[in-house]
């Protein structure tokens, strides 16, 4: 007969073991990805003119990272990489796409939902896309099935906009078709030339409600000036204030209807991207005008997506993982008041630079990640990439990747989850020219002084001489050291040339 201790001793045993299968790997994964969040928007990274509760709830509950960064100081290329694992910059037609491109991804290749879907997740991507759709050199028959998109990637179903909102068509795409077309009313899009008839952004400037500052002013879709034309599909074209709401709503649909089996989200917002159109509910919310506004629905949005996974008691056993795709910009081609308004608000913190550039706020952006059955609440100053969710993601549902996939992305499962205070020892940063971080130090090299949209070239960091940073003292990247320290120049420089014509990076 066994012995009351030993009976005991294998209950704890079989209890542990249990415990530990269900910390190895999360029930449901989410991605919560911004679009053009500062390091320092955010309350919880010291913000005080904006409040954003639900965000800072994240923040408590889970791991604050303080040394973040996106592949990219803009849009497109930092969701190629999240999702296929490679730098955008080893491949041409991965800059900041139109909103008739081709999808830019291959489709033979491993990607981060094709990944977790093989791993028996269900799978979502619903926001922003600005990844194409359809195949090259091929007209987008926007009247049609729309492929490849989401679903050829991986995405088992999808609600999303094909590129941002400031540019054509604004239309919502789900699961390959436009969302409310009426085939009497058949859409069509140009980047080209005007379609005759269409008001645009400087013919009908007096009746915008949302002026334009620079771009913007080919078609209008209510009342807003966009980037490119479009003509028809007026019964699906969007309201620009109602999409939190939509976008919203199609997230926690998802989560209920899949509550009972794993599933990864990949949730885009829109916010806080131009145009700044916030729902009358939240207009005057703060005193920063539209781009405040913008911020405190965000943060709404994270809100109604916690308050999910806790109706359905999902919350210990959900990864969650908010983001934003590249660092903050202020005047974007719209006259919002985000520069009249800012007051003393630093939505780059102390850092220097934003979207555009390759000085630190270009790529460093707020990470927060919670897991409460795993990942203890606290700060990491470990240094991640999010190139690396393809390959940390995919080692923590147990799957392996095939040589050919995710070229750049590591796992970085200890650092990501705050069981290690080391991260990667570099990240490269990239705005059109690349950047390297390595601990403390960060060289910029060289560029032709080319200016971006309304920036100078001293604001992006595209100067025609290499640059130097301990950013350990210098944080806001004020002393170029690379005269007082050639030869860590010089190896910086090397260093750099070597990893951008390897093939990979990936062992």
């Amino acid at each position: 007969m066994r012995s009351p201790c030993f009976l005991l001793a294998a209950f704890l045993v079989t209890s542990l073991a249990l415990v530990a299968a269900d910390t190895a790997r999360p029930r449901n994964i989410v991605i919560i990805y911004a679009d053009d969040l500062g390091y320092g928007d955010l309350s919880c990274y010291g913000a005080h003119r904006v409040s954003t509760p639900h965000v800072d709830r994240l923040a408590r509950e889970g791991l604050r990272f303080t040394s973040a960064h996106t592949t990219s100081a803009t849009c497109t290329p930092s969701r190629f990489a999240l999702l296929s694992g490679e730098y955008p910059w080893r491949r041409d037609g991965t800059g900041v796409l139109p909103g008739d491109a081709a999808l830019v991804i291959d489709t033979q290749r491993a990607t981060l939902p094709a990944i977790l879907q093989r791993a028996g997740y269900a799978t979502a991507a619903i926001g922003k896309w600005h990844l194409g759709l359809g195949v090259p050199n091929q007209a987008i028959d926007w009247n049609q099935p729309i492929a490849p998109g989401p679903r050829e990637v991986g995405f088992d179903t999808s609600f999303i906009m094909a590129a941002t909102a400031d540019r054509v068509p604004c239309v919502y795409v789900e699961n390959q078709r436009v969302v409310g077309l009426d085939p009497a009313d058949p859409l069509r899009v140009s980047y080209k030339e005007p379609f005759p008839g269409e008001p645009t952004g400087i013919t009908d400037r007096a009746k915008l409600k949302l002026n334009w500052s620079h771009g913007h002013n080919m078609a209008v879709v209510n009342g807003i000036g966009r980037i490119g034309y479009f003509t028809g599909g007026r019964a699906a074209q969007w309201i620009d204030e109602d999409m939190a709401d939509t976008f919203t709503r199609k997230a926690v649909d998802f989560i209920n209807r899949e509550k009972d089996r794993p599933f990864f989200l990949y949730f885009a917002p829109h916010d806080i991207h131009v145009p700044r159109v916030p729902h009358p509910r939240f207009v005057g919310r703060t005193v920063m005008g539209a781009r405040g506004d913008a911020i405190v629905q965000f943060d709404w949005q994270v809100g109604e997506i916690l308050a999910a996974l806790e109706r359905h008691g999902l919350t210990r056993d959900t990864l969650v993982i908010l983001s934003s795709d590249n660092g903050p910009v202020l005047d974007d081609g719209y006259q919002d008041g985000a520069v009249e308004k800012l007051g003393d608000h630093r939505p780059a913190a102390q850092l220097r630079g934003g979207k555009y550039s390759r000085f630190e706020a270009g790529t460093r952006v707020p990470l927060l990640v919670r897991w409460p059955a795993r990942v203890r609440a606290g700060v990491s100053d470990a240094l991640v990439s999010q190139v690396d969710f393809l390959a940390t993601l995919a080692a923590l549902t147990g799957q392996k990747l095939a040589a050919a996939d995710a070229p750049d992305s590591l796992d970085q499962t200890a650092a990501l989850l705050g069981e290690s205070p080391r991260g990667r020892d570099y990240v490269i940063e990239h705005h059109n020219k690349l950047a390297l971080r390595e601990g403390s130090w960060k060289f910029i090299a060289p560029a032709g002084g080319e200016a971006v949209a309304k920036f100078t070239a001293s604001q992006t960091a595209n100067l025609p001489t290499p640059q130097l940073y301990d950013l350990a003292s210098d944080p806001g990247e004020t002393k170029n050291l690379a005269t007082a320290e050639p030869a860590r120049a010089a190896a910086m420089a090397a260093r750099l040339a070597a990893l951008k014509t390897a093939s990979r990076t990936r062992p």
